[in-house]
């Protein structure tokens, strides 16, 4: 993260380059946590390294691929050059290295690719099923936690032979410390998989990247010579849950700052793209529109009121405009679940108030 933050800063990419650098010391801070306390026990520790494992197997696979690819198609062009005659291949990942070369520009992301880019942002929805479910559904994590331990019963030889006694798994069934173990697993796995496939965008190109071919993201300027921005929403994502795992903020504090930085974020960018005609030219030159302010903000109200309460919905919602209306050198990203967490859960300490729903 060190390297491509650095390599961001000489290409002039402030934004990018602090970001990434910011993003690295957090990796420093959950790599002593885990040392320190752990995020989860073992066997999960032990799933932990299988994926990592998958992932990196996966993706050099994929770049490999490409590589040969690029390689055949350099042999053609050549072949051309001199006048023989060559049959132009076009296969789905012929098109997507000739589409991933080109010079994109950031006026040319459609409200299509606009969507694709903020669909990460439905990874909030996700955390809010596996740790409360959602209706008749249970939380995920505990499902999860449920069908391992039906697995051990069921599979006692094969259980035992990779992952040891199965009566030394740490969880009971619908035990809570479960679900809050499982979702941080869930987020760690999520960044894992994520990061894998960028290292590979920033050091080879973004042909090599597994992810840009599920995706097609085009990046904005700002996120060229850095990691892109849903890395900066997972670390986000997982600082903040740390600040619940040590007690110092409520979980229903991290819910609604998770939450509005996923969504309310999102919301305020598609309908400013898709609605917005009264343009706001922002601090720092940024322009955007009074539409996606009030989607954002009026959002960050409603998903405070319904989970800690009118005040602290009123208190949610300016937070949120002001992140969204001063720029920083920070991306918001990052920067918008851990503030909205750390000052949810100053006001809370301050205010007094009891936690709606609580």
């Amino acid at each position: 993260m060190f390297y491509v933050a650095i390599k961001g800063l000489k290409e002039k990419n402030l934004y990018g380059g602090i970001s990434t650098l910011i993003c690295g010391l957090f990796f420093i801070i959950f790599s002593y946590y885990n040392s320190l306390i752990g995020f989860f026990p073992f066997p999960f520790t032990g799933f932990m390294v299988w994926w990592i494992w998958i992932l990196i197997g996966t993706n050099m696979s994929f770049a490999i691929l490409i590589e040969n690819i690029i390689t055949h198609m350099e042999l053609e062009k050549n072949n051309a050059n001199n006048g023989n005659l060559i049959s132009k291949k076009k296969t789905i990942l012929r098109n997507f290295i000739n589409y991933m070369r080109k010079d994109h520009n950031e006026t040319e992301i459609s409200f299509q690719m606009e969507f694709i880019r903020k669909s990460f942002h439905f990874l909030g929805f996700l955390l809010l099923i596996a740790f409360f479910g959602f209706f008749f559904i249970p939380p995920l994590a505990q499902i999860i936690n449920n069908n391992i331990i039906f697995y051990a019963e069921q599979n006692v030889l094969n259980y035992n032979f990779f992952w040891g006694d199965s009566n030394d798994y740490p969880y009971e069934e619908g035990d809570f410390q479960a679900i809050k173990d499982i979702v941080v697993f869930g987020l760690i796995g999520s960044l894992v998989f994520a990061i894998t496939s960028e290292f590979y965008r920033i050091l080879w190109g973004p042909e090599y990247s597994l992810l840009n071919f599920l995706t097609k993201p085009i990046l904005r300027d700002k996120e060229k010579n850095a990691v892109g921005a849903h890395i900066f929403l997972i670390t986000g994502l997982i600082f903040s849950y740390m600040l619940y795992l040590i007690n110092l903020v409520h979980i229903y504090v991290f819910i609604t700052g998770m939450l509005i930085a996923c969504f309310s974020d999102a919301l305020a960018a598609l309908v400013g793209r898709r609605c917005g005609k009264i343009k706001v030219k922002c601090p720092g030159g940024d322009i955007k529109s009074v539409e996606g302010f009030i989607a954002g903000t009026g959002s960050a109200f409603i998903i405070g009121l319904l989970f800690m309460g009118p005040i602290y919905g009123l208190i949610a919602a300016l937070i949120f405009f002001l992140l969204d209306y001063f720029p920083t050198i920070i991306a918001d990203n990052l920067l918008n679940p851990i503030v909205l967490s750390l000052f949810l859960g100053l006001f809370v300490n301050i205010l007094g108030f009891p936690i709606r729903w609580s």
